[in-house]
């Protein structure tokens, strides 16, 4: 932590379901709902909130003001964000900063998504995408590999290239792929926020249709509908509030964007970000007072962004979660798993749970913030206070966007942290680290600003 920053914690947190991409909700209603759970979560109205950072890729600009005018209309600044797929991450980081800075005490953030069915695709097509460099470098590695020319949609065969790469260099097989597809769906059978609970075998996964040459579909994230908030809070503001027995420390968080080596090198994993997640890791670790290389074996769960199994298999080195080719060996072990030396996402990850672009990197957040405050229930990860410092092991958050960032985030208990007293859950009313319901009208007005217009908030839809 540098010497002008603060502490900061998210205190609050909420979620909708992840659905299918069928039009059935918007993204005001969504964001409402995420926003008004996780501001119950906290125990604060909206007036408490000083300033909002709003995350979405797919919607007109002011979407993020248009959402969180249900909850008031309170003057605050508001921020739309778009980085891709690490969209609400980067909306995270920036209100993060503006605690940690000593600019605000209590800041939001928020993400979410209505996308389209089917393949991701640009909404400009009368002008060059800016993706487009990616995916020329990427057909041009495609020469060097042993698969040859790929084919299939953009993001995907970008992802399976790289992990393609990964193959040749170190052994590994599409089987592996198929284990790490397999393990997060297994995962999401417990998670009722997830668009997918089918829990598919390994067999079943290989035998899904291809995509391209090394992915099935169900090694891909779908598209989806869904939104996450996030609020974090100065350590005074926690005390003031009485949140000791349920704020998680932001210990180190970084956001990075691509170096030369993403083209220079005329590799495939380094085009999807291999080398932008480990300088990302590297920083976030130094950040929290680590050596090189060190802390990885003080971290017990895991949200790591798997787009496509492809990217989970290069991840976990990029992160120093294994040493330098043995992420297959990784799998084979079982150590990203219940019972292995991380739980590596508890959640479903996106290929299960989906990935609604906005709102995945502020889904990550809420998932771990949960899993450090004991509360995942059939997801929680076990050990994860079995250390003597009480504060337990560290969670770790990975968010990647091609074109490109990557946010990482360390999050941890604090040394305060006291599990007793009323907390988020009876504030809600039920867990929502591991149960999903709608929200009423009635948790609207314990929110709700002072500051609050009927003439915005008869339109929504609960």
């Amino acid at each position: 932590m540098s010497p002008k920053e603060r502490r900061s914690f998210i205190i609050g947190a909420g979620c909708t379901a992840f659905i299918k991409p069928r039009g059935t909700r918007s993204t005001e209603d969504m964001g409402l709902e995420a926003a008004t759970k996780a501001l119950l979560d906290a125990g604060i109205t909206y007036d408490a909130v000083e300033t909002a950072f709003v995350g979405y890729c797919y919607g007109d600009s002011t979407s993020g003001q248009r959402s969180l005018y249900n909850l008031g209309l309170t003057g605050i600044p508001i921020t739309n964000v778009n980085n891709n797929c690490s969209t609400g991450s980067t909306a995270l980081y920036h209100a993060n900063n503006m605690v940690a800075s000593g600019l605000v005490e209590c800041a939001l953030a928020l993400g979410f998504e209505r996308m389209a069915p089917g393949s991701l695709g640009t909404h400009f097509p009368d002008r060059p995408s800016p993706i487009q460099t990616f995916s020329d470098a990427t057909a041009e590695a495609e020469h060097s590999l042993s698969s040859g020319v790929n084919h299939g949609p953009n993001a995907p065969r970008m992802f399976a290239n790289a992990a393609q790469e990964y193959m040749d260099k170190h052994g590994a097989s599409m089987t592996h792929l198929a284990q790490i597809a397999a393990k997060n769906h297994k995962h999401s059978v417990h998670n009722p926020y997830s668009q997918f609970r089918n829990g598919w075998s390994v067999e079943q996964v290989l035998a899904a249709p291809k995509i391209n040459k090394q992915l099935t579909k169900f090694m891909c994230s779908p598209t989806s509908d869904g939104a996450a908030c996030c609020i974090v809070a100065s350590e005074d503001f926690v005390h003031e509030h009485g949140l000791e027995n349920q704020a998680i420390e932001i210990v180190a968080q970084a956001l990075c964007t691509d170096e030369p080596s993403a083209f220079e090198s005329k590799s495939a994993m380094e085009i999807v970000g291999y080398g932008m997640t480990r300088n990302c890791a590297d920083k976030v670790f130094k950040k929290a007072g680590f050596g090189e290389g060190e802390g990885r074996d003080q971290v017990g769960v895991v949200e790591l962004h798997d787009c496509f199994a492809a990217n989970e298999l290069v991840t976990y080195e990029a992160l120093g979660l294994c040493g330098h080719g043995e992420a297959h060996k990784m799998v084979e072990k079982g150590d990203n798993t219940y019972g292995g030396k991380y739980v590596v996402n508890p959640s479903g990850g996106l290929e299960a749970k989906g990935h609604p672009l906005g709102a995945t990197g502020l889904g990550m957040h809420f998932y771990i913030a949960m899993q450090l405050r004991d509360w995942a229930g059939p997801m929680q990860a076990p050990g994860l206070l079995d250390i003597a410092d009480r504060r337990g092991k560290y969670g770790l958050v990975h968010n990647i966007g091609i074109g490109g960032a990557v946010v990482c985030s360390l999050l941890r208990r604090p040394e305060f942290y006291r599990a007793e007293g009323e907390d988020g859950r009876s504030r809600l009313g039920y867990n929502h680290a591991h149960e999903c319901r709608p929200i009423t009208k009635a948790d609207v007005d314990k929110v709700k600003s002072v500051k609050f217009s009927p003439y915005i908030f008869e339109r929504a839809r609960l």
